[in-house]
């Protein structure tokens, strides 16, 4: 089994993400999965910012355009929101 950074906060949020797929299903935006996200996270005290803004160093130059995380996770992990009319589809696991 590989080694999974972070494994005690990944399955406290994937937890929050199952909660809001088994109450909403599939088939919404990603923005009404997001909001019930929110919900949970601070339902559960689980430190996040929503939509938080980084910027991209290259070669010591910083980037005009930027980086925007749909949740910074507890200063350490970013989760980006996906969703699908299908459901879970391959090209979105990561």
């Amino acid at each position: 089994m590989e080694n999974i950074i972070y494994k005690n906060e990944i399955y406290e949020i994937v937890g929050v993400c199952m909660e809001v797929y088994n109450k909403l299903g599939y088939g919404f935006l990603e923005v009404v999965y997001k909001d019930a996200m929110e919900i949970e996270f601070m339902n559960n005290q689980v430190p996040n910012e929503r939509e938080k803004e980084f910027k991209i160093e290259y070669k010591g130059h910083i980037l005009k355009r930027t980086f925007n995380a749909d949740f910074y996770m507890m200063n350490k992990i970013i989760v980006k929101v996906k969703s699908s009319k299908e459901g879970l589809v391959k090209e979105n696991i990561a």
